[in-house]
């Protein structure tokens, strides 16, 4: 048998097929299990193949001797060949094994091309838009699995505006750099770290049969559960219609169904910091430029407090079909923007704390087998409530000092198979706001403001279509959103979260705050 074509032969069948992996180090670890197999199968055959050959020896006796030696010795180099042949292919894997496990990062690439017209209708009647903002997004993916078990991955992003802005006058960009949502926002080409983790998983927990993970870093917690739909990406652990914002912290997700019998369940711990109180390495500076040395690092007394989160999200069920989902999380110490008289800002300021709790249900495929269009439609409802806990001296939301408010939003929605193409998807959502109602959604991805937030009414339609396989798609997007409240996109206190009613609003508050806004985006995104 020639030696190099069974070498390409046995490379094929034990990379081809393994080609579905998640990772490299599983790619690596099913080829050598297919190697082992393929060497099992080998020595079957060698002995089957001695057996049959003493067998023909007997039934041939009549051959002559020379004949027989030569054929021995034809069978014995070829069984040698093959052999030796696998053994190289073995050797090779492992070289491989030892040269890649857990010293290369797998890399993704997810680029974003938007034109979005923007329009807003002010509380005084005047207008403001941008025919065409033109934006580019780019996500680099990095993953790696060292072990079965634990694995690391990291996100790099930057979003900006074609060109730049002047920053000139008026045009000076206030919190879009803000840690919460600094990867969401059409600022500079400046590349930051969007996610950054490593997750650890086990199928037993402290000897019982739960599976369970562990993971701490740069959290990816943005486009999450439903919200991901219309952003044609894969959910992140929170509940998009409460939670859409960068955050550090750590999360443990604990697998309940094998307990329980109950198809999907877990429950997710989630906690996190959203602002840190601490020194500048070196020295302080006042507003007025004064120096005033400190301690590196150490907690700061003129700061503002350490903003945490805890939270916990259930899975009551999911069959693949039907879920059910619950979230409920609280934080402390949130802020807003501390504006004088003069209406100049100083500065932040601590107001109080926030719960809020979640709840939603998705139908991933309409009755059964009734026909092709409806098990492959998806319909969701959510509805979510907040509830402030301000300090006893402090206003949140504008409501009398120390007096806590409560909202309420809920949002409903389908997607369903495009009527033109075989892979595109096409939706239609609409979501309300109450008076008081607050979200953390500060980096959805719509750039008039997060639709989900909105006090009022909000409506979207979009067409999302696959060009190139899954690499190249474009989408067409719709948003239009009706407030009748102010405050829907501000911060938690007085100054910025106030919710004054639209069609009351007088001289400059009716002139600075947006009644209706909408907007018509068009994408193409490249990703493998």
């Amino acid at each position: 048998m020639n030696k190099p074509l069974l070498l390409s032969m046995a490379a094929i069948m034990v990379v081809g097929t393994n080609l579905n992996a998640q990772s490299v180090y599983e790619r690596i670890q099913a080829m050598e299990l297919q190697m082992k197999q393929m060497q099992q199968e080998l020595e079957r055959l060698k002995t089957q193949n001695s057996k049959t050959s003493d067998n023909d020896a007997e039934k041939n006796i009549a051959l002559n001797d020379k004949e027989e030696e030569s054929d021995e010795e034809e069978s014995d180099e070829d069984e040698f060949d093959v052999i030796e042949a696998f053994e190289d292919i073995e050797e090779e894997i492992s070289d491989i094994h030892k040269a890649t496990s857990g010293n290369h990062l797998k890399f993704g690439v997810d680029y974003r091309f938007a034109v979005e017209n923007l329009n807003y209708k002010m509380a005084d009647g005047s207008k403001a838009k941008n025919n065409a903002l033109m934006t580019n997004r780019l996500w680099i993916n990095m993953d790696w699995a060292a072990t079965h078990q634990l694995s690391f991955h990291g996100q790099l992003a930057y979003n900006k505006a074609f060109g730049t802005r002047s920053g000139w006058g008026n045009n000076n960009a206030g919190f879009e750099t803000f840690d919460w949502i600094t990867n969401e926002n059409a600022y500079d080409d400046t590349l930051r770290v969007k996610n950054a983790y490593f997750l650890y998983k086990n199928s037993t927990f402290l000897g019982t049969n739960v599976p369970w993970t562990f993971s701490v870093g740069r959290r990816p917690s943005t486009n999450g559960h439903i919200i991901n739909l219309r952003d044609d990406d894969h959910a992140a652990s929170p509940q998009g219609h409460s939670i859409n914002v960068e955050f550090d912290g750590l999360s443990s997700m604990f697998k309940l169904s094998n307990l329980t019998g109950i198809d999907g369940m877990y429950v997710k711990f989630c906690a996190g910091r959203g602002g840190t109180n601490a020194a500048p390495k070196f020295f302080s500076t006042t507003a007025t430029g004064t120096v005033v040395p400190n301690a590196p690092y150490a907690t700061h007394k003129g700061d503002l407090s350490n903003i945490d989160l805890v939270g916990l999200i259930f899975r009551a069920y999911s069959d693949g079909q039907y879920t059910f989902d619950t979230q409920f999380y609280y934080a402390n110490n949130l802020i807003d923007a501390d504006i004088n008289s003069n209406n100049v800002m100083t500065g932040m300021k601590t107001v109080g704390a926030m719960y809020s709790g979640t709840a939603s249900f998705m139908v991933n495929g309409i009755g059964d087998g009734i026909n092709d269009f409806l098990d492959d439609t998806i319909f969701f409802t959510s509805g979510a409530m907040s509830k402030t806990d301000p300090h006893k001296d402090k206003s949140m939301l504008g409501a009398p000092v120390g007096e806590s408010k409560t909202g309420y939003s809920y949002w409903v929605g389908t997607q369903f198979p495009s009527l033109v193409s075989e892979d595109g998807r096409w939706g239609v959502e609409y979501n309300h706001g109450t008076k008081y109602w607050r979200s953390m959604t500060y980096a959805e991805d719509t750039n008039i403001g997060s639709k989900v937030a909105a006090r009022g009414d909000a409506y979207e339609v979009y067409f999302t279509e696959y060009l190139v396989e899954d690499i190249l798609s474009m989408q067409i997007r719709y948003t239009y959103i009706d407030y009748d409240y102010t405050g829907s996109n501000g911060f938690f206190g007085d100054t910025t979260g106030t919710p004054m009613k639209i069609s009351e609003l007088t001289g400059a508050h009716a002139a600075t705050n947006v009644d209706k806004a909408q907007d018509i985006r068009f994408y193409l995104r490249y990703r493998y």
